[in-house]
């Protein structure tokens, strides 16, 4: 029986391949995660331009910083979410401070309250995207075609209990987006909330 704590195999592999620097790893790596990267990055800075920096930049510490990540400590993905995360909330503050510096309009109570919004909304995005396409599925009926459970159900093919059991479990994945970025709220595996 296989080991449910052990790390995927092609995320170690992965690691294995980047720390022996194969140039195909991070071609491969950029492959399957740009799209989440430049899509997390955007949604915290809402800016195209920046999303693309800190889309270079986190494949860039990636390239240069392979051991960092730890597999036991969860998925690739997760960590390249967390890292992705943590560097657009960066990028978010320093630019917010900048202007907040120069013109002097708002406060750092209100820079704060960007940046948890954006983390928040990037978290969510983050959570739908991981989750297993029936629970998906199941929200985006409900959410963006306004469905009830009866009516996801019949659209699903599948029972009124199975489908409220996805929605039920859809939008409790959903509720952590939130609570993993309140202040004072313990961080994600790798230190972040994505």
């Amino acid at each position: 029986m296989a080991n449910k704590d052990a790390p995927p195999r092609w995320d170690r592999k992965m690691q294995q391949r980047l720390a022996r620097g194969e140039a195909a790893a991070l071609g491969e790596l950029y492959d399957r995660f740009a799209s989440l990267v430049h899509g997390l990055a955007h949604r915290v800075l809402g800016d195209e331009r920046a999303a693309d920096g800190v889309t270079r930049e986190v494949f860039a510490h990636v390239w240069e910083h392979p051991d960092s990540y730890d597999p036991r400590q969860g998925p690739l993905r997760s960590w390249v979410a967390a890292l992705t995360h943590r560097l657009a909330v960066q990028r978010l503050r320093a630019t917010e401070s900048a202007a907040l510096a120069l013109d002097g309009s708002g406060s750092a109570e209100e820079l704060e309250n960007k940046v948890r919004h954006a983390s928040v909304a990037a978290r969510a995005d983050y959570i739908v995207q991981s989750m297993p396409t029936p629970l998906r599925a199941a929200l985006e009926l409900a959410y963006f075609q306004r469905r009830d459970y009866r009516q996801t159900a019949a659209d699903l093919g599948v029972t009124e209990d199975e489908a409220r059991r996805r929605l039920r479990l859809g939008l409790q994945l959903l509720s952590t987006a939130h609570d993993a970025a309140a202040p004072g709220a313990p961080p994600g595996r790798y230190g972040g909330a994505a």
